[in-house]
Parts: C-alpha cells; sequence; structure tokens
C-alpha cells in the first residue's frame, strides 16, 4: 500500500458509518448495487474504505437508506469533500513510503505509546530527533525526516490536541543520544512537555520486571469517534513493522498497556527521576 492509496481516518470512518446506516435500513450489499447499477463490489469498497467516494454518492445512499437527520447527513457529506482532499502530510511523501501510521495518527484522538529503547518521536527535540537520524539515513534526507517529525508534534498543542499517554523504559532517559548536551535538552524537555494537560508521561523502572511488551514498540491509536477504527501499531528492529485491527486483539493490546502502565513510576516520581539524571548530564533544571 503506498501513502497515496492508504486510506485516511476520514475515509474509514464515513465507511462505517454509511455500512451502520445500510444494515440499519435492511440492505444488502448487492441490493444497493443494483439500485444504483454500480458495479458489483462498489459499495464494500466504499465501505472498506479502498476508495473515495462523492458528496452526491453519499446524498444517494443516505436517501436510499431512508436518513432523515439533516445534520448527520451533512456531516457525512463533509467527511465525503474533506476525505478527497490532500492533507498535510501529503508533502512528505517521498519519505512517508508505504507506512500509513502518519495518517492514522493525525486524526487520532489518543495515543498511548509504549517505547523501550528512544523517546517517543512526539516528544523528541530537534537536536535527539538529528543524532538519531544520523545513524540510519542519508545526510540529505535527514532535514526532511526532521521537518516531518516536528510538523507531527504540533497535534500536541494544536487547536484539536492528541491525548498522549508516552510510556518509557527507564533505560531510555539514561541511555546518551548525541552528547551530554542533547540528552540535558532532550530531559528538560521531557518535563516541560509532561505538564501539560493532554500528555502524560511515565517511566517503566528496571526493577518492575518482564512485562508483555517486552523489546518491541507499541502506538494504541484510538478515535474518539468511532472507536471501532482503533488499531495498534506495532514496530520492531530496524523498522519492521504491522498493524493489529481487530477489536479483539486491540483490547488485549491495551490491556497489556494498562498492566504495564500500573507498574510504571506515578507521574510525579517520574519527572523526579527524569529531573535528577538531567542534572546529572547537563546541569539543573531551573
Amino acid at each position: 500500500m503506498s501513502v497515496e492509496e492508504g486510506p485516511t481516518i476520514r475515509r474509514r470512518r464515513l465507511g462505517a458509518e454509511l455500512k451502520r446506516c445500510r444494515e440499519a435500513a435492511g440492505l444488502t450489499q448487492e441490493q444497493v448495487s443494483r439500485e444504483f447499477e454500480w458495479h458489483a463490489a462498489k459499495v464494500t469498497r466504499i465501505e472498506a474504505a479502498r476508495v473515495a467516494v462523492t458528496p452526491r454518492d453519499v446524498k444517494d445512499l443516505l436517501a436510499l437508506y431512508g436518513v432523515e437527520d439533516r445534520e448527520y447527513r451533512e456531516s457525512l457529506m463533509q467527511l465525503a469533500r474533506s476525505g478527497r482532499e490532500r492533507a498535510w502530510w501529503w508533502e512528505y511523501r517521498d519519505i512517508l513510503r508505504a507506512n500509513p501510521f502518519i495518517q492514522l495518527e493525525s486524526d487520532a484522538s489518543t495515543m498511548r505509546n509504549w517505547e523501550p529503547v528512544a523517546v517517543p518521536g512526539l516528544l523528541q527535540t530537534e537536536a535527539y530527533m538529528r543524532a538519531l537520524f544520523a545513524v540510519g539515513l542519508q545526510p540529505a534526507r535527514i532535514d526532511r525526516a526532521v521537518s516531518l517529525r516536528l510538523a507531527r508534534q504540533r497535534r500536541l498543542t494544536g487547536p484539536r490536541p492528541l491525548r498522549l499517554f508516552a510510556v518509557m523504559d527507564e533505560s531510555v532517559i539514561h541511555r546518551r543520544i548525541g552528547d551530554d548536551q542533547v540528552m540535558a535538552g532532550q530531559l528538560r524537555h521531557l518535563v516541560v512537555m509532561s505538564r501539560l494537560p493532554t500528555v502524560d508521561v511515565r517511566i517503566f523502572p528496571y526493577d518492575a520486571g518482564e512485562h508483555a511488551l517486552l523489546g518491541i514498540a507499541v502506538a494504541i491509536l484510538e478515535f474518539a469517534e468511532v472507536p471501532d477504527l482503533d488499531v495498534v501499531y506495532l514496530e520492531q528492529y530496524r523498522g519492521t513493522h504491522r498493524f493489529v485491527r481487530q477489536p479483539a486483539e486491540v483490547a488485549q493490546c491495551r490491556e497489556s498497556f494498562e498492566e504495564l502502565v500500573a507498574r510504571c513510576l506515578d507521574q510525579q516520581e517520574t519527572v523526579d527521576l527524569i529531573e535528577k539524571v538531567a542534572e546529572v548530564r547537563g546541569g539543573s533544571l531551573s
């Protein structure tokens, strides 16, 4: 799947709503296709978010399904219009490749993120990013990668801020990325970001023992308006990744994450530890 082909959450949300309306009307996909003389698979593709749908198609479908709520009809037609627009990340398609994670993150309402090796991307300083990217990226691509990550971070402070629960292994704050100055700046930044009302930063301490998510980075992306579309992103060595979409598996991953959080330092203990390590790296936070 290319970035261009990957369905945005708006399209997925629209498909889910249209499917719900069709089922409430007691119609099959085949019956709807025959009514509009469409190809037999068109309704399937619309509901699975594999194709964009026009506002006119949405209007006709809702009329067939007997949906009379004017405000609701208009909201779905607006989803159809926005689902055909290019999102902000389109300009970065040269470096996004086949991973639709950025698309999903940009529309999520909540993210629960476990990172065993490095500071979560949404909480990284630019200097920390550059030190990380210098290891695996060609110099010509580093600026683009940094620009993309900084753009992603705007979700934390924008008009519709992402609710972020960020959990890191304790080794992350001790592992030097770049030099001591880079690390001290990164740790100070973590303390500042932890004060945002929509950001919860926790440390999983060394002595907390083994857990179900050992050795794998996890991002649980939740969509308040359509919970059935929640998805889990799993990343392992050298960026190999997969998505988990089945509701039962998503629930299992969420349960594992919550078990992890229950064994973490609390918010104040986390800040105290980060401040202590930062002082060793580069002086007082005050």
